[in-house]
């Protein structure tokens, strides 16, 4: 049948089972808008306030359920607003498609109006990015760019559409859609035993689990493999929930906020298996000191990854799901150190150094616990940049996978309260909480507008200290106590904006108001502002200094 570029791109996205996108219209994407509104009862389309809102929201419905996000935005200021978005999904591996509008074909290259190229733009930020010359080879683009996406380790990939290709018209036969090929394993046998013949030899080994695993759907076979070789278990901070919080071989984060059994251990041990995890700079501290005493078998599907930051002993390349599976078939039968004595030795650790905060005033980290208890673990917790963010991954008790949507490698300040819409719209069988700060809060607030719109049940919890709280505490233990503009105690009313958003606010100052404002807010079924005023000079703690070895982990008795 004959239809118009922007009918494709409806069918392309019907096939690619793509049910909610979120953008924001312009000129050049009118079109495609056209076909939305004639549309709206098989696509959904989420009116966001701001474009960064759309790809931030298209990342949370990804991280939220393992499918691909879609945003859509228009040529010009309307794609490059896109773009922090798409450098967050990028640095997380998340699978999204970012559709842009762009001026004619005349018209390209002349600086029209609205005109940048932003395929240029994002080219270090995507997996692959298109723009469309021909109206024939729109579908075979669209289908190309949600299979690129997927496959592997996912990501996001841009598809730049001129206004004219939207508009005309060609034959259009919906083809078989373009799956994904069943995942193969690609790890060699004699790999395969080296890997079993470094365990087998352990005795000190310890499991550090990164974003991949969620990533691969392979929390079931990584708990297998924790009970074979009785190992302790720690994790990134895009790794939470990959293993569950509560289990007793679990023990906490690694890195600069880490614990210090995790950090202490890590450093101790003798074998270190990494299984999707990238050896950021934020977990490693200072790299020639890491893991110093121990041997590491590193697994992840992107070759990339391997001795790019840490070089490692040996390494399995694959889906890691499927590298687990054949893994726990080799150790199947293989007799292994019981490591009791190890075990022990991170227990007492674990006892030793536990996390732990002013427990007589309101502080962020009770706050987080309450919403852990009350919540008893199931929600879907999403967070900003910055001290609530670690309090975050160390208080809160995740226990499932997709649980955690959080920004890691970028470290994007304004992301949560998008994403937690794109994780409510993508999972309304789960309470979704945003987690902020002031500072992040004040950076995309308008996405309240979007809740409001749609009422969208989320609940946005503010811990207001009236600082950037991060950059505060840095300065505070680096930078001599010189408070360059971090102060944002400028008087704005927290509680006069919820109403001016038209959503329901509360405002806590004590420690015996927030379990009762967390059970209104959950009862309320409409998206709620709960501000939690804290004080301004609160930490994280431990904390790893810039440069030092993760061992040489301090906490506030050390500064005083």
């Amino acid at each position: 049948m004959l239809l118009t570029g922007a009918e494709i791109i409806i069918e392309c996205l019907k096939e690619q089972n793509a049910d909610t996108i979120f953008g924001y219209p312009g000129g050049q994407a009118l079109n495609i808008y056209d076909e939305l509104y004639k549309h709206s009862s098989e696509v959904r389309h989420i009116l966001t306030a701001h474009e960064q809102g759309a790809s931030h929201a298209a990342d949370g419905y990804a991280r939220a359920t393992g499918k691909v996000g879609v945003c859509l935005a228009t040529s010009g200021p309307g794609a490059t607003n896109l773009v922090t978005g798409i450098a967050t999904a990028y640095m997380d591996s998340v699978p999204m498609v970012a559709i842009t509008g762009q001026v004619p074909l005349s018209l390209l290259g002349k600086d029209s109006f609205q005109e940048v190229d932003i395929a240029g733009v994002t080219m270090p930020i995507t997996k692959h990015n298109f723009i469309v010359k021909d109206v024939t080879k729109l579908a075979e683009t669209i289908r190309k760019a949600f299979y690129i996406a997927r496959e592997g380790r996912p990501g996001p990939v841009l598809v730049d559409i001129p206004k004219d290709i939207t508009a005309a018209k060609t034959e259009y036969t919906a083809p078989e859609i373009l799956e994904l090929p069943s995942k193969r394993e690609r790890v060699l046998e004699k790999d395969l035993d080296k890997a079993i013949d470094m365990i087998k030899s352990s005795k000190k080994p310890y499991i550090f689990v990164g974003g991949g695993a969620i990533s691969s759907d392979a929390s079931e076979e990584l708990m297998k493999f924790v009970r074979k070789i009785n190992a302790p278990v720690a994790d990134t901070l895009m790794g939470k929930g990959a293993f569950p919080s509560e289990d007793e071989l679990y023990t906490g984060m690694l890195g600069m906020h880490g614990t210090k059994t995790s950090n202490i251990g890590v450093t101790n041990c003798d074998l270190l298996v990494v299984i999707g995890a990238r050896f950021s700079d934020r977990v490693t501290g200072n790299a020639t000191k890491f893991a110093r005493k121990a041997k590491i078998l590193h697994i992840d599907i992107d070759p990339a990854e391997v001795n790019k930051n840490i070089k490692v002993h040996h390494y399995l390349v694959g889906d890691i799901n499927l590298v687990l599976k054949k893994l726990n078939a080799g150790l199947s039968g293989v007799e292994l150190p019981k490591n009791d004595e190890w075990i022990e030795t991170i227990k007492k650790l674990k006892a030793d150094f536990p996390l732990s905060y002013n427990e007589d005033i309101l502080t962020g980290q009770y706050v987080v616990e309450k919403i852990s208890e009350i919540t008893k673990g199931d929600a879907i917790i999403c967070t900003e940049v910055g001290q609530h963010q670690m309090w975050t991954a160390q208080y809160y008790k995740f226990k499932t996978p997709r649980s955690f949507v959080s920004s890691g490698g970028l470290g994007t300040m304004g992301f949560g309260l998008g994403a937690a819409l794109g994780a409510q719209l993508g999972r309304p069988d789960k309470q979704v909480i945003n987690v902020a700060g002031d500072g992040s809060f004040r950076m995309n607030l308008n996405e309240l507008a979007t809740a409001a719109r749609y009422n969208i049940p989320i609940i946005e919890v503010v811990l207001n200290n009236k600082v950037l709280g991060m950059v505060r505490q840095w300065q505070t233990l680096y930078y001599g106590g010189r408070y360059s503009y971090t102060n944002l105690d400028d008087g704005l009313d927290f509680m006069k904006l919820a109403d001016a958003f038209g959503i329901l606010g509360f405002r806590v100052t004590k420690k015996e108001e927030i379990e009762e404002v967390l059970q209104k807010a959950m009862a309320a079924n409409r998206p709620v502002l709960i501000e939690c005023v804290i004080d301004c000079d609160e930490k994280v703690w431990p904390m790893v200094a810039p440069g030092a070895a993760i061992d040489d982990i301090k906490t506030a008795a050390d500064f005083e």
